[in-house]
């Protein structure tokens, strides 16, 4: 299918439900238009839960904000306020916070990686305001953010397939800033002990007859070395952004620029059997002639109309060019510690298009009550890359314990491209098109969902050096979707799903674990994933919880005899359970636990049947607790606890990764001056105990590098409204 087949196709679907406008809306006047109550924006925000810390509700894709007890999914969305108060510095910080999540780092950069439900998310197929492929794709600074909306379990049907080859066990969505109801000026200065300096400006305003009108403004610089030793940070951020609300018309419009540097960053480790001892949390190991390098400008445009009190269209188109240089040298280590080492150099731009529109009907036949949503999005990117390799022959040695720093090596051994102008070395084009009714039953006690999305996903791999087409794939696949809700009381919501995953075959790497790989550059079939979901959601107005049984299988891909290819499946099944909200004035509480029991089944030969997957624990779990000090008005104290299980380190289950307890305090204190805003001061302690742990493995198909968990940091700041 062809974009212009598409936009027709989907025009076609939209112009079929908004010529039933005049019927559904039941010759709606203006002055009845007026009156129009908004459910399942695109552009609205559900609004805080008791406490502040989540919302009551978020994006469920194509149905835009629904209240958590009427989706058929398990859902969370986090606040502004929580990564705000927790001081934190990326979305990674914030997901902390999630039972169902952990943070890992890409493969051969230094990329944040998000595992849920033991499957991995990348950065990059993130959606931002719903939108595909425009987020910056190493780090995403906490500043950017209003909301981090989490969705656990398969989203082809609501989202569409993500454009990087990820998101089987999840989606994340996140929101800009938004202009609140009262005017904010709001400066922030903070610093680490070791010599690390933050400052940030956010300014809202709202303007016009009722503040239909909205503008945010946020600014902030992160400079200087934190708790790793000579690592080095000079992060810069810009965003802004519009919205308008009206009676019939919403909008919204966010523009953001982030250039993010590290000097001497601590790379992976890649074992070469046993696991070595954790090395010093604080130590660095890194050669100091390495550095990190992207910069990145993107947006998005929003917008949704209301024909009548039933009948509303969307659309929306976002953007982003990125570039990213990398000086690396990650090592392998023996289980003693020492370690050899090649110097890795790349540079990648990417641009991407990316959109997606729609259109909501709500109709009534008798007692039943249907929300028809149609809808087509469309994503293309071409993405430019070249690296160089020092000769895999003549590695320097160092030690994880005592590092050696050496001169650079010349990396004139394996080359592709020119680092100076890179030819395209990829291209994606992903379309879909998606019909779904929601429909409510006994006075909305009883909520199904039923729909499905035809995808078409066409990837193409290029030569490094000449730009040559090498291979691609060219396929379409329907992707079903099935959700029940049943709400016995007002506070109880008993759900369950079928869904599905789909996801671009990925691309063979040019080199894994230092060696070729013989199929560089072949592009795989696309993946089809199947999950079945049910569970129980409890809402006392003040205290809520979600338990959920899920199970989902992938086609796994990863490289054996030096040739990348899909070699078996992956079946993660499990348990997860998540509390939060206020259940006592002045406390509150954030947290749960994740059973997970992940195997590799089918593989080739029946050479890695039962085994589990490399870097998926069978337990995970973390509780934050606030408290506002009795007696002292102002004072609050916070503590979390985030315990991660024991992790296979290779495919075989000979080698494991020890299960960490990471602890983190912190306190604040607000008060308002005679004259003046707020005024809020903030102290933080992460990994109180300094445990020097392992924190993850893997993170990458067939890879099984190992990730240095962060040492004890203190962090303090003061903010001041004007």
């Amino acid at each position: 299918m062809t974009l212009r087949t598409l936009l027709l196709l989907t025009s076609a679907a939209c112009t079929t439900l908004l010529a039933a406008a005049p019927a559904m809306a039941q010759d709606a006047t203006p002055s009845e238009l007026e009156e129009i109550v908004v459910t399942g924006s695109q552009v609205e925000l559900r609004p805080a839960y008791p406490g502040g810390q989540v919302a009551t509700g978020g994006r469920v894709g194509m149905f835009g904000a629904l209240d958590i007890m009427d989706t058929p999914f398990s859902t969370t969305a986090f606040t502004e306020e929580l990564a705000r108060n927790q001081q934190a510095r990326s979305v990674a910080d914030i997901l902390q916070n999630d039972p169902v999540v952990r943070v890992a780092k890409g493969f051969g950069n230094f990329q944040e990686l998000y595992v849920i439900r033991g499957f991995p998310v990348f950065s990059d197929d993130m959606t931002y305001n719903g939108v595909y492929g425009i987020l910056p794709r190493q780090y995403v600074a906490a500043e950017l953010l209003e909301r981090v909306e989490v969705f656990h379990g398969a989203t082809a049907f609501l989202n569409g397939a993500a454009p990087g080859g990820s998101g089987v066990g999840g989606a994340f969505n996140l929101v800009p800033k938004r202009a609140g109801d009262l005017p904010l000026t709001r400066a922030t200065a903070g610093f680490e002990p070791e010599g690390q300096f933050y400052g940030a400006l956010d300014v809202s305003r709202r303007f016009g007859e009722g503040d239909d009108f909205g503008v945010r403004a946020n600014l902030a610089r992160r400079f200087g070395e934190g708790a790793i030793d000579a690592q080095e940070v000079d992060l810069q951020v810009a965003a802004l952004g519009l919205d308008y609300s009206g009676d019939n018309l919403r909008f919204s419009a966010d523009a953001g620029y982030q250039d993010n540097h590290i000097d001497s960053p601590r790379p992976q480790v890649t074992p070469l059997g046993d696991v070595p001892t954790p090395p010093s949390a604080s130590g660095n190991f890194a050669q100091p002639w390495t550095y990190t390098d992207e910069q990145q400008l993107f947006g998005v445009v929003r917008g949704e109309y209301d024909f009548s009190n039933d009948v509303t269209a969307w659309a929306a188109v976002g953007a982003r060019n990125g570039e990213e240089a990398n000086v690396l040298a990650n090592p392998t280590a023996a289980a003693d510690g020492s370690t050899t080492a090649y110097r890795f150099d790349n540079a990648r731009e990417d641009t991407v298009v990316s959109a997606d529109v729609g259109v909501r009907a709500e109709i009534d036949t008798g007692s039943v009550s249907h929300r028809i949503v149609a809808s087509g999005a469309i994503l293309q990117s071409k993405s430019r890359n070249a690296y160089a390799f020092s000769s895999f022959f003549a590695p320097f040695s160092s030690d994880l314990y005592n590092p050696v720093n050496v001169a650079p090596p010349v990396p004139d051994f394996f080359v592709g491209g020119s680092m100076s102008n890179p030819h395209v070395t990829e291209r994606v084009q992903n379309s879909s098109l998606a019909l779904a009714d929601m429909v409510e039953f006994m006075d909305g006690k009883l909520i199904a969902i039923i729909g499905g999305r035809y995808q078409e996903i066409e990837t193409k791999s290029y030569d490094y050096n000449s730009g040559a087409f090498l291979s691609g794939y060219e396929g379409d696949a329907f992707t079903p979707a099935i959700g029940l809700v049943y709400k016995p009381t007002d506070q109880i919501s008993i759900y369950g799903n079928y869904a599905e995953a789909l996801i671009p075959g990925a691309t063979a790497p040019a080199v894994s674990g230092g060696v070729p790989v013989i199929n560089a550059g072949e592009v795989l079939s696309p993946f089809r994933g199947e999950q079945i979901e049910a569970g129980v959601k409890y809402d006392s107005g003040r205290f809520g919880a979600t338990v959920s049984l899920f199970r989902i299988t992938l086609p796994s891909a990863f490289v054996e005899n030096n040739v990348f290819a899909a070699n078996g499946e992956q079946r993660n099944q499990g348990l997860e359970a998540s509390v939060y909200g206020e259940p006592a004035d002045g406390l509150r509480v954030l947290g749960g636990f994740t059973i997970l029991d992940a195997e590799m089944t089918s593989t080739v030969g029946g050479a890695l049947d039962g085994r589990t997957p490399i870097g998926v624990p069978d337990f995970q779990g973390n509780v934050n607790v606030e408290w506002d000090v009795s007696g002292v008005q102002g004072l609050t104290l916070e503590g979390r606890a985030v315990y991660t299980g024991e992790q296979w380190v290779n495919a075989t289950n000979t080698v494991e990764l020890e299960d960490w307890t990471r602890f983190d305090l912190g306190v604040r204190y607000s008060f308002e001056p005679t004259e003046g805003g707020p005024i809020v001061l903030r102290a933080r302690v992460e990994n109180v105990a300094d445990e020097d742990h392992w924190a993850s493995v893997g993170g990458y198909p067939g890879a099984n590098y190992l990730v240095l968990g962060s040492p004890r940091t203190f962090v303090m700041s003061a903010s001041v409204d004007f």
